[in-house]
């Protein structure tokens, strides 16, 4: 019953009505289904994220030989500068200077005048020369002196007392006795260690050694 001063009640709308003024498609049947689209405010992903990714795979699985110079660049460019494109950079800087030894020993002051190459860049690439100096001058101070048989035992005892497997190991001594390099030519098991003379004649090929020493050692004696 009507009580007096209420509004009159307006009819309600069907089912069809209200679909027509609903903006997304009504089954009268079943849940309705709403189309999303792209969120307009999420931001794209920058262009370079994925240059990155393939550049990155391309180092690891094929190596610093199937780089160009520009990329091997780019590549430490990118702890350097994080968020921004770097082959453009890697490439000026190639550009100004010639070549990578070139930008490596380029002075702070000229690589600055690159655009884009700030002092956190400067610094860096002085850093890789000044760790790729002391790299070789490292063989050179620090070469030990193979020249008696109780220097060899002692060397032998520092670098294989406490090897859990049997090794067997080549010292590559140029013509002064001066150890070139210390190389461990097949890491075995607890009871042997085959060894390819092939393998030990082309090692000392490629390093000019004058002559070599065998070691072989025994864990388990």
């Amino acid at each position: 019953m009507a009580r007096r001063g209420d509004k009159p009640k307006k009819p309600r709308a069907n089912a069809v009505e209200d679909s027509e003024l609903f903006p997304y498609a009504v089954d009268a049947l079943g849940p309705i289904a709403v189309t999303r689209g792209e969120n307009p405010h999420k931001p794209e992903k920058p262009h370079y994220h994925d240059h990155r990714a393939r550049l990155r795979k391309k180092f690891d699985d094929a190596g610093p030989a199937a780089l160009a110079d520009y990329e091997l660049l780019e590549l430490m460019l990118f702890r350097t500068i994080p968020r921004q494109d770097t082959k453009p950079l890697a490439k000026a800087l190639l550009v100004k200077f010639g070549d990578l030894a070139a930008v490596l020993g380029a002075p702070v002051q000229r690589i600055a005048e690159v655009t884009g190459a700030g002092p956190a860049v400067a610094q860096d690439l002085k850093l890789v020369q000044a760790m790729l100096e002391r790299a070789q001058k490292a063989p050179l101070t620090q070469r030990a002196v193979i020249s008696s048989w109780s220097q060899l035992v002692n060397y032998c005892r520092v670098s294989m007392a406490h090897a859990p497997r049997e090794q067997f190991r080549v010292l590559f001594l140029d013509v002064k006795n001066q150890l070139i390099a210390d190389e461990v030519m097949n890491d075995g098991t607890v009871d042997h260690a085959p060894v390819y003379p092939r393998e030990i004649a082309r090692r000392a090929l490629e390093l000019s050694a004058a002559a070599v020493i065998l070691l072989h050692n025994h864990p388990t004696h």
